[in-house]
């Protein structure tokens, strides 16, 4: 009898780069088989070109139903077979929710929504001053405007962001029963059923009101498959970006000299958004996937059935294709990361969380000079769930 492979996730020893088991993988062994906390044995694929070609395939499948689909968290399989989050389908049915949100993910729909999600960044600073350091900059910063700007699309309250909190850390949480998902993801969807039934009765411009009268009143999407769309997209739209813009801040007090970059030449930002997302990857294990035929990848033939999980930040920190990968450089050229995915899945956000981060980061820094972290990084309360990494808490001074 042969032992189980080595566990995964691994953990980070730093919150600024992958595990260094990453770059082991990578060198040695760039693919190979790993347990999963549900038993599962599915394949890491570590180098950049076997995730982007991987993720491009035809012949895998994201179709959470899938019985070796390689789920991080012990619920999360379940739960998503009864919800059917379209991230977690295949076409033709991914294409037809996908279709319905791209519209409202247009380059010229993300820039228009400038003015209002800077309005967001300043009263949430101008909130921070009033009450006085030390602040949670993840409670009463990058959650409030990542959580404030997704809702904001559906024309939702923004009164009780602590409920699609909650329901990313359940619903993606490792330790989380198929139990715990779906009360969670069901407290969520009470909430957007009684928006959907004010939309029935009153249409307004947001989102939430196009996807009713051009799509659940024409029949082309069931109540249920509605529910499932809109919350997918409100809890993918708020927890990476929640994660990036306080990671990305924390990284940039940690490094002194890219934040003087920063200051002295605030054009940099955009550079600096794409070279923070690449360095940080913090939705490192989010793409899931099951091989429907034999793959061969390099010399390693990975069965029909069995699931693989491409990691994106081990791509992202892979130097055959980033010099120096660890380094945090805003002039690095031809940054073509994968921290959004890449192929059919990647993310339909992406733009948006770009804006975010590059007003939340750039407002904060230039409005406050001063900012600091108010406790030792060792002492911060870092985060590796099933999916993503970041800080659930961090209080900063100034």
């Amino acid at each position: 009898m042969t032992d189980d492979p080595p566990a995964f996730p691994i953990p980070r020893e730093c919150p600024f780069a992958p595990p260094a088991r990453y770059a082991e993988l990578r060198d040695k062994e760039p693919v190979s088989q790993v347990t999963i906390p549900t038993g599962k044995h599915p394949w890491l694929l570590t180098r950049y070109a076997d995730v982007r070609r991987l993720l491009a395939d035809p012949r895998v499948s994201s179709d959470i139903r899938r019985p070796n689909f390689p789920a991080l968290g012990v619920g999360e399989q379940e739960a998503g077979a009864k919800s059917r989050p379209f991230i977690r389908t295949d076409p033709p049915e991914h294409t037809r929710y996908r279709r319905m949100l791209q519209a409202e993910f247009t380059v010229k729909r993300i820039r228009d929504m400038r003015p209002a999600i800077q309005a967001t960044a300043d009263r949430l600073i101008d909130e921070m001053i009033a009450a006085g350091p030390p602040a949670d900059l993840v409670a009463m910063y990058a959650n409030a405007i990542s959580t404030t700007t997704v809702l904001g699309l559906f024309g939702a309250p923004t009164d009780d962001l602590a409920l699609f909190r909650d329901v990313t850390r359940i619903s993606g949480g490792r330790g989380s029963t198929a139990e715990e998902v779906t009360a969670a993801l069901g407290s969520m969807f009470r909430v957007l059923d009684g928006l959907i039934s004010a939309r029935e009765a009153e249409p307004g411009e947001d989102l939430l009101s196009k996807l009713v009268v051009n799509h659940l009143r024409q029949g082309a999407v069931t109540r249920q498959e509605l529910l499932s769309t809109i919350g997918i997209t409100i809890v993918a739209g708020r927890e990476t970006t929640t994660s990036m813009i306080a990671l990305g801040t924390l990284m940039l007090l940690e490094s002194p000299d890219r934040l003087a970059d920063l200051r002295a030449e605030p054009a940099l930002m955009p550079a600096a958004v794409e070279e923070l997302l690449r360095v940080l990857s913090v939705a490192d294990s989010i793409p899931l996937r099951v091989a429907t035929e034999d793959i061969e990848v390099g010399s390693t033939r990975i069965p029909a059935g069995d699931g693989i999980i491409a990691l994106l930040a081990a791509a992202n920190h892979d130097p055959a294709v980033f010099p120096d990968p660890h380094r945090l450089d805003f002039t690095r050229t031809a940054n073509h990361h994968v921290a959004f995915g890449f192929g059919l899945h990647q993310c339909i956000g992406q733009n948006l969380a770009r804006l975010e981060m590059e007003i939340a980061i750039g407002t904060l820094i230039r409005r406050l000079p001063n900012l600091r972290p108010a406790v030792p990084l060792g002492e911060l309360d870092l985060k590796h769930d099933a999916a993503t990494f970041g800080v659930e808490y961090l209080p900063v001074a100034w």
